[in-house]
């Protein structure tokens, strides 16, 4: 399983066998799912915490170290799917309004290249 050959529909399934199995439904509410996404990347933010920007690159941090860092983020997306599955946000179609929104709140000609 690869980006490239995994659907997203495939791993929010995943995820929700995987709570229904252990009959976690009754933990993950939308509530509980939030907050736990921004502990999980706030555990992922502490293996960057104290490196300079330059020191965070694949090719400058220990093969164990980005293990670590792919199992937090992993964390994330989980709890990411979940709460799209408790909530029954299809998350294709929220990034694509997203970007299209973006896209108008940021125009390519007056924003390439800035951030103000």
């Amino acid at each position: 399983m690869s980006d490239r050959t995994t659907t997203i529909e495939e791993l929010k399934e995943a995820v929700a066998r995987f709570v229904a199995q252990r009959d976690w439904e009754q933990f993950h509410d939308p509530k509980n799912l939030a907050m736990s996404i921004a502990i999980e990347a706030a555990e992922l933010m502490e293996h960057v915490q104290w490196l300079r920007t330059d020191q965070v690159r694949p090719d400058a941090i220990p093969e164990t170290g980005r293990q670590e860092m792919a199992e937090e983020l992993a964390d994330v997306v989980c709890f990411t799917l979940s709460f799209a599955n408790a909530m029954d946000i299809d998350i294709a179609s929220a990034v694509r309004a997203k970007m299209i929104k973006n896209a108008q709140k940021y125009p390519q000609e007056k924003f390439r290249g800035r951030f103000r």
